[in-house]
């Protein structure tokens, strides 16, 4: 580890643009160093000399596809045996749209290893770790789409409620041996994930996208106050009504997303906080 860091190491899948990159350059910051995690060697390597230079942490670049068990086995290796690694963020994904009858099933199965079973597999790994130690931070990224799956493509939808839900089952596992677990809801965000998915961010109202920077800085605050689900949240909601103002509300105030959400979400956490915040 570096002179600059007092955090240990966070280890960040999908680090090589949007919102990996950007939780990156915000961990560096906070006295963090890193492994950066994406396929884009070139990518992670142009954004590890960058974040060396702005905040002296060290960036380590892991070339990995977690959709090749060779590659997910590598990570989990490092995650598993890497004291020095204090967190995880767990952004890696990839959205599919259209039906599901006379999809690409090959390209829906690609989706469903990425999103569900390298998070799965990796957050295993990471708690292993952390449990032994008796102290880690684990973030996963899910989406605001697992609430309300008719807004997009099912199985995408279905893969962030699986995020979701195992985030919040996880949370009553690890907490007892002092392992922070905490689940990120964005909503539409400005990232490549659109493009990727075949859909044009233009086609798309500009009140219901967030910057990439407002969303991440906003799951930060969220989790500097130990919330276990934080629904960033950007002008207007994805249903497209304004959300009250307050930045920071207890769940029966969200009602801007919609009353079926906030009851799922308010049934599912008990007496937890969950926060529907801007970025500070």
């Amino acid at each position: 580890m570096s002179q600059h860091n007092d955090k240990g190491i966070a280890l960040i899948t999908g680090a090589s643009s949007g919102i990996g990159a950007t939780y990156a350059d915000r961990l560096a910051r906070r006295g963090y160093d890193l492994v950066l995690v994406a396929r884009d060697a070139p990518r992670l390597e142009q954004l590890a000399a960058k974040l060396r230079e702005e905040t002296g942490a060290t960036s380590e670049v892991l070339r990995a596809d977690l959709t090749q068990k060779s590659d997910l086995a590598r990570v989990e290796q490092r995650l598993r045996s890497d004291a020095t690694i204090t967190m995880l963020v767990n952004n890696a994904g990839v959205a599919a749209s259209g039906p599901l009858v006379g999809g690409d099933l090959d390209a829906i199965e690609a989706m469903l290893h990425l999103n569900v079973v390298a998070v799965t597999r990796l957050a295993a790994a990471a708690a292993a770790n952390f449990v032994a130690r008796g102290a880690g931070i684990l973030i996963n990224l899910s989406s605001v789409l697992a609430l309300a799956p008719e807004r997009f493509n099912a199985s995408y939808c279905a893969t962030k409620a699986y995020v979701l839900n195992f985030s919040l089952t996880l949370h009553q596992e690890l907490s007892p041996s002092g392992v922070q677990v905490q689940v990120v809801l964005p909503g539409a965000t400005r990232t490549d994930l659109w493009a990727r998915a075949g859909i044009e961010v233009a086609s798309l109202p500009a009140s219901m996208l967030m910057e990439v920077d407002e969303m991440v800085d906003a799951a930060l605050v969220g989790l500097d106050r130990h919330e276990l689900v934080t629904m960033p949240r950007c002008r207007t909601s994805l249903i497209g009504r304004r959300i009250p103002p307050p930045d920071c509300t207890w769940v029966r105030t969200c009602r801007g997303i919609t009353p079926r959400i906030v009851t799922k979400l308010s049934t599912a956490l008990g007496q937890s906080k969950l926060y529907n915040r801007r970025s500070p």
